[in-house]
């Protein structure tokens, strides 16, 4: 069986109506990222960044999975389907995707604020606030790699990338650092296949079939073509 991994981005998302950081009036036109995705925000005023964060987590749970979303869960029906997602929200998993890898966090869940970054604690609900603490007394943050922060889960996605037969990017830019890199971690002889509406632009060294779509139909141009 073909052994296919998707690695999505906020592209993806954005087609549910998820607002991006990145484009024209997003999220980080909105915020200052060293205010509310940061060690040191969190130190600074953790309630600015609880209200940040449950804001964000209010606007997923307002949503739903999009045809993309869709589409990858069929398909993992049929091929060896890994899904290894940047997005921080739960989109893959409500669409039917069984296996999926969330490189940045997952903002449905929380951790603690201490040295116990293992244990996860559903969120009930879309806000965190002061009153919320975990086992051992901290309080509970965000689920979500912040800037500054080590990536744990990127070891385990070069794994995954490195036993996979095609490689489908959709909705990444492929410019933030060390997740870009992944790309590599496929095998010289596998497919990859980058599906973005501004893939032409996208520059990588590697050979990659460039599908210059959003996800939804980047998706059906794909199977219809290189299935």
């Amino acid at each position: 069986m073909e052994r296919i991994v998707i690695f999505s981005g906020a592209g993806m998302s954005a087609e549910s109506g998820i607002s991006t950081f990145r484009d024209s009036g997003g999220l980080w036109e909105q915020y200052d990222i060293y205010e509310v995705a940061t060690p040191e925000a969190w130190r600074r005023n953790q309630k600015l960044v609880q209200d940040f964060y449950n804001q964000r987590r209010k606007q997923i749970m307002n949503v739903e999975p999009n045809e993309a979303h869709r589409f990858i869960a069929e398909l993992g029906k049929r091929a060896d389907v890994q899904v290894i997602t940047q997005n921080i929200d739960d989109l893959h998993e409500r669409a039917g995707s069984q296996k999926v890898l969330h490189l940045h966090g997952n903002i449905r869940y929380a951790r603690s604020s201490g040295a116990n970054k293992e244990k996860l604690y559903p969120v009930q609900g879309w806000e965190l606030n002061e009153t919320h603490l975990c086992d051992d007394g901290y309080q509970l943050r965000p689920h979500v790699v912040w800037f500054g922060e080590e990536v744990p889960e990127l070891a385990h996605a070069a794994e995954l990338i490195a036993g996979a037969d095609t490689l489908i990017v959709i909705g990444t830019s492929l410019n933030v650092y060390p997740a870009a890199g992944l790309i590599y971690s496929l095998p010289e002889n596998g497919k990859i296949f980058l599906i973005d509406p501004n893939a032409d632009e996208i520059t990588a060294q590697r050979k990659i079939t460039r599908i210059p779509m959003k996800a939804g139909e980047g998706l059906r141009f794909w199977a219809e073509n290189f299935r």
